[in-house]
């Protein structure tokens, strides 16, 4: 499994967004032109990323000349799957669909591999839900 691009910026991008905030004193929102040019993202996919963070409330927008974009609720609050989820990511292991209880050989019966990559994406999955913005951005890891 490799993450793609829109995961790890998304996550790049909400860090960033908590470390520019804790820096700011006002609280101000943080603009994504800011985040696009400190980490050579390109702002209209940081954009595209920024509408499924606020449609999945993890980030609140603030529309006009002195807008941009806060984490909704914290980076003590924000685990990392959750970000990762909200751009539509997997962390599945498994060819199965999640949940299905059917397996992903044309009979529809489990690999004889099912568990040891079902058990990986379960360690995944605990691991990326155990931290959170805050953790990363004190290196808590």
């Amino acid at each position: 499994m490799q993450l793609t691009t829109k995961a790890r910026y998304a996550v790049t991008a909400m860090v960033d967004i908590a470390i520019l905030s804790s820096q700011c004193e006002s609280k101000s929102p943080i603009k994504l032109a800011q985040i696009a040019e400190r980490q050579g993202i390109a702002l209209n996919y940081l954009e595209q990323i920024f509408a499924k963070l606020k449609k999945a409330g993890l980030v609140s927008a603030i529309k006009g000349p002195g807008g941009g974009y806060q984490i909704a609720n914290g980076a003590n609050h924000t685990r990392i799957l959750d970000i990762i989820e909200a751009v539509e990511e997997s962390i599945e292991m498994t060819r199965c669909e999640p949940a299905s209880g059917q397996g992903c050989k044309p009979d529809k019966a489990k690999c004889i591999t099912h568990e040891l990559w079902e058990g990986l994406t379960n360690q995944i999955s605990e691991y990326l839900s155990a931290l959170t913005i805050a953790d990363v951005m004190s290196k808590k890891l």
